[in-house]
């Protein structure tokens, strides 16, 4: 059995100027002395031929390595500063990641993967930074756990994909289209609803006694009927099976009910930032059943009431009233 060694910065080398000479992956491959797919599998990883960066490359390669992440974060302090205050100003690691790649794409030393960002959070800092960090996190979960995932992907039958929803939604542009989703109790065993409204940010809190598929598409399709159709044109839910009976509850709004893609919260970015917004008043160890609909509602009409920057400080009752009324 032979041990597989990794390319080295200087096969790295040898590949960028290989491919500035013309040479294929086969050819790269045998000047080298390694397999095709190990030439192919780093060209197609790391850049196209005609963008292939060694340094980069080779920054990127250690940087996914489990046992020298975040080394980078500690020896590069521009690095580290760039991370620190967007952290503070709470962005995620994974849009800080992002952010990244588009401000400094030819800068190796100006990259980092977002696991190596939570390695940083999680296992190198110590003390009160390492509660500070953590803080900032959106969940600020004293630990990381990995998601399980549902590799079948969408449970739900028959349910239209968010790919076949009009682009004009994303534009904001026409009033009427909604995100829904759950937000779950204490210990799992309570929940209510929210459903908000893209282009006003008017939000819905549904008071439900189980997440049953039938107990809320009749609740939801009850405080959703209150409001003229002109505003109830569609609905985007997650893939949770609460929402099996999206075909009875179009039936019953006349609105079009659409799924987002597993895993994929923010294709509902607006209903789980309104989400985090209710966690303020509601922490994660609320038992929702020991919560009236007249607090809930209180809480709804105290967020619908407050005025939004992205409104031009108007409030969201204001832009659907002034809908309305048009």
């Amino acid at each position: 059995m032979v041990n597989y060694q990794r390319l080295t910065l200087r096969e790295r080398i040898y590949i960028e100027k290989y491919i500035q000479l013309g040479l294929s992956k086969t050819e790269i491959a045998d000047k080298l002395k390694r397999h095709k797919s190990t030439i192919s599998r780093e060209i197609n990883r790391w850049g196209q031929k005609k963008d292939y960066n060694c340094a980069l490359a080779d920054w990127c390669a250690i940087d996914e390595r489990t046992k020298y992440r975040s080394k980078k974060i500690l020896s590069h302090t521009k690095l580290r500063t760039f991370v620190l205050d967007h952290l503070r100003l709470k962005w995620s690691p994974e849009q800080i990641s992002n952010k990244l790649k588009k401000l400094h794409p030819t800068e190796p030393t100006m990259q980092i993967s977002h696991e190596s960002i939570y390695t940083y959070i999680y296992v190198l800092a110590r003390g009160g930074m390492k509660k500070e960090l953590i803080a900032y996190l959106r969940q600020g979960k004293a630990k990381r756990y990995k998601k399980r995932r549902n590799e079948k992907g969408s449970r739900i039958v028959d349910g239209l994909c968010i790919d076949q929803r009009d682009p004009s939604v994303e534009d904001r542009v026409i009033p009427g289209h909604w995100e829904s989703d759950l937000i779950i109790g204490k210990d799992r065993a309570s929940c209510i609803g929210t459903i908000v409204e893209r282009t006003t940010r008017f939000v819905i809190m549904v008071p439900l006694k189980s997440k049953k598929a039938t107990e809320v598409r009749k609740a939801f399709a009850r405080e959703l009927k209150k409001l003229p159709q002109q505003v109830r044109l569609t609905m985007t839910h997650d893939n949770g099976l609460e929402m099996a009976q999206h075909k009875l509850f179009s039936k019953q709004t006349k609105m079009i009910v659409y799924f987002a893609h597993p895993y994929s919260s923010w294709e509902r970015g607006t209903n789980e930032n309104t989400n985090g917004l209710i966690r303020d008043f509601f922490p994660k160890d609320t038992d929702f059943n020991e919560v009236s609909k007249h607090k809930l509602k209180k809480v709804q009409n105290l967020l619908n009431e407050r005025p939004r920057k992205v409104l031009n400080w108007n409030t969201p009752k204001e832009a659907i009233e002034q809908i309305l009324s048009a």
